[in-house]
């Protein structure tokens, strides 16, 4: 069982940065693929960013690449535990959206429907 819990988002004018927090944990997240997912109102969720765990490899979707960061460290206070971030720098409006915090079993697709665990959501408001 895999658990994700989210921080970070909140508003901010265009141009500005957010950083984006996910403590991801569970006893077979090691084989996981971990992921950022964001969702506008009327519209699909759609991935941002990718990696498999234990591999150097991060994808990145058009529309945020060069802008996005993911990055990846151990929780040195947990057993089987992860901190996921993602940095978002030169915002647009259009990056507005719930941003989401994802997790399944390696390969790493960009579909949301293969990925069962998710975190609860954090909003970003871009004006």
């Amino acid at each position: 069982h895999v658990q994700l819990v989210e921080s970070g988002g909140g508003s901010v004018q265009a141009g500005g940065s957010l950083r984006l927090s996910c403590v991801v944990s569970g006893n077979t997240i090691a084989a996981y693929c971990m992921a950022w997912f964001r969702q506008a109102p009327g519209k699909e969720r759609e991935g941002v960013a990718r990696t498999p765990l234990g591999s150097d490899t991060i994808d990145y979707s058009d529309s945020v690449k060069g802008r996005f960061e993911l990055t990846i460290s151990r929780d040195s206070a947990k057993i089987a535990a992860y901190m996921m971030y993602l940095q978002m720098n030169s915002l647009k409006p259009e990056d507005s959206a719930m941003y989401y915090c994802a997790a399944r079993p390696q390969p790493c697709t960009w579909s949301a429907g293969d990925f069962r665990s998710w975190g609860q959501g954090t909003q970003v408001t871009v004006s």
